[in-house]
C-alpha cells in the first residue's frame, strides 16, 4: 500500500488547473476587442457586433476585423476575417475566414451581426 501525502487529490488540481486556464483564456479573447463605431457582446466562441450606421463602424473580435461596408433595406454587406459578405435577415450563416456570420437585425440607426466560430475549421 502506498501511502500518500496530505495534498490534493490529482483530479481536483486537474479540474481546477483546466478551469484556470479556461477563464484566461476567456479573459485574453475579451480584452482583445476594440471598436470604433461599434459596440460587442462576446463569449468565447462567438460575439455579437451592434455596429452604428453612418459612421467608419469596424471592430476586432475573435482575432478578426470586422466591419461594415453598407447596408441597403434590409441587405447589408459586412467585412469579416478580409471577406466581403452580402447578408439579409433571416438567412443561414454565411461562412468567412472559418466564421459562421449571420445578421440578426437591421434599423435606420443600426446593423447587428452574429459572429461565431465554425467548429469544423
Amino acid at each position: 500500500m502506498t501511502n500518500r501525502p496530505a495534498t490534493m487529490p490529482m483530479p481536483t488540481v486537474r479540474r481546477a488547473a483546466g478551469l484556470f486556464a479556461g477563464l484566461a483564456l476567456g479573459i485574453a479573447v475579451l480584452a482583445g476587442c476594440s471598436s470604433q463605431g461599434a459596440s460587442t457582446d462576446c463569449s468565447v466562441d462567438a460575439c455579437t457586433v451592434t455596429f452604428d450606421r453612418g459612421v467608419d463602424a469596424r471592430t476586432t473580435i475573435l482575432g478578426v476585423e470586422a466591419k461594415l461596408v453598407g447596408a441597403e433595406g434590409d441587405q447589408v454587406t459586412v467585412e469579416v476575417a478580409g471577406e466581403q459578405l452580402t447578408l439579409t435577415t433571416g438567412q443561414q450563416a454565411a461562412e468567412a475566414g472559418g466564421f459562421g456570420v449571420t445578421l440578426d437585425s437591421v434599423t435606420d440607426q443600426q446593423v447587428k451581426i452574429r459572429v461565431a466560430r465554425n467548429p469544423g475549421s
